[in-house]
């Protein structure tokens, strides 16, 4: 049978919008060696190196090559993924296979985004295909600013909720060492006074653009529960790749919405007979570039009903003493390295499941957790992490 997978080391790096104190592998290696620290292993024992950012973003060709030595990758084979916004999720799969598959026992998964190197709206607008996303040309803001309205107009969702998801991340990014922007935000209506990026997205409703990277160790059942005294499992997990296709629009058989949001929760709650998601997980890390988003994904992960996302806001079911709280981190909100930012859902969730988040630390006990990652064509990565088997 397929051998079981455990996450044993965790590291990242402080986020900044520049880091102009360390070259982009030594930025990587900062993460590295953090995972190496808290898996109490050295850079020897990793057999496999799996590579994942968005290097149009950073203007910057295969810059794994630069770093193999930084990180202690000489000598080890590896694969590099790159998926766009779900670059990180699809790595931390691709690790998961390697080592169900029997081949190695220890891979380390290294995702990373230095935005001080590049330009990444350049980067999107060039990969934007003008017949079907011309919203993207201008940058990825615009395109969740369809998605707000749209929202807004079916759910009956107001900006006021919007900028409560605001300071609900903003609560927890202040609450984690890591995280990029710590704003101490005190009322709905700071929020409310940030400009207009593009209508009904404020500047304080979108995530930033920051620099900084997450490794993890992943090991067979076997070498966890040797490594690390609390190893969190790596359960499940499903990946969606699909354009969104609207009712009678071209290319759509069906003459319905489909979202890979909908697809990947479904098939993986019906694998592993979820059936009441807020009863049988514990939290969740999900990625929302905007706080639109996110109360739309509260639906289409089924949290909620729909149009009863902003309902959850509004009554505090997701802070980090709610019933359950999602993104205690800060999330994608506060904290932005595209190659990276799945990989952190990942982390954020796995530190949760073991009590080590700290100040952020949900005040529920978290045994289940789910992370998710988000790609502007409507890709979506789904994983379920267990404190026990």
């Amino acid at each position: 049978m397929p051998d079981r997978v455990a996450i044993v080391g965790i590291g990242q790096t402080y986020h900044r919008s520049r880091r102009d104190d360390v070259s982009l592998p030594e930025m990587v290696g900062e993460a590295v060696r953090a995972a190496l620290a808290d898996a109490q292993l050295s850079a020897k024992d990793i057999e496999f190196f799996i590579f994942s950012n968005m290097e149009a973003f950073e203007g910057i060709y295969l810059p794994e090559h630069g770093m193999i030595a930084e990180v202690g990758a000489t000598g080890k084979p590896g694969l590099k993924v790159t998926g766009g916004g779900t670059t990180g999720a699809e790595a931390v799969g691709a690790g998961c296979h390697m080592i169900s598959a029997g081949l190695y026992e220890i891979t380390m998964v290294v995702s990373w985004q230095k935005h001080d190197c590049g330009d990444a709206t350049a980067g999107i607008s060039a990969a934007a295909v003008p017949t079907h996303a011309k919203g993207m040309v201008v940058g990825a803001v615009s395109e969740f600013a369809k998605q707000a309205l749209s929202y807004m107009k079916e759910s009956g969702a107001r900006e006021e909720h919007a900028a409560m998801v605001r300071l609900k991340a903003d609560r927890g990014a202040c609450r984690n060492p890591y995280s990029h922007l710590k704003l101490g935000l005190k009322s709905v209506d700071e929020v409310l006074q940030s400009p207009y990026l593009v209508w009904p997205i404020r500047l304080y409703d979108f995530c930033p653009q920051s620099c900084g990277a997450c490794a993890l160790i992943l090991a067979s059942e076997n070498r966890a529960r040797r490594i690390h005294r609390k190893p969190v499992w790596i359960v499940d997990f499903e990946v969606v790749h699909q354009e969104m296709f609207r009712a009678g629009s071209f290319g759509d058989p069906t003459g319905t919405e489909t979202y890979s949001q909908d697809i990947a929760s479904e098939r993986l709650y019906k694998r592993n007979g979820i059936t009441n998601v807020r009863k049988e997980i514990d939290l969740a890390e999900i990625y929302e570039p905007s706080t639109w988003e996110e109360m739309s994904l509260y639906e289409h992960f089924h949290f909620c009903e729909k149009n009863e996302g902003w309902k959850l806001i509004e009554r505090g079911a997701t802070e980090i003493e709610g019933e359950f709280p999602v993104n205690c981190s800060g999330g994608v909100l506060a904290t932005n390295p595209i190659g990276a930012t799945p990989v952190i859902r990942i982390a954020e969730a796995a530190l949760q499941i073991r009590g080590d988040a700290g100040e952020h630390q949900a005040t529920r006990d978290v045994k289940t957790a789910l992370a998710t990652a988000l790609g502007g064509p409507n890709w979506t990565a789904m994983f379920l992490l267990k404190r026990s088997l």
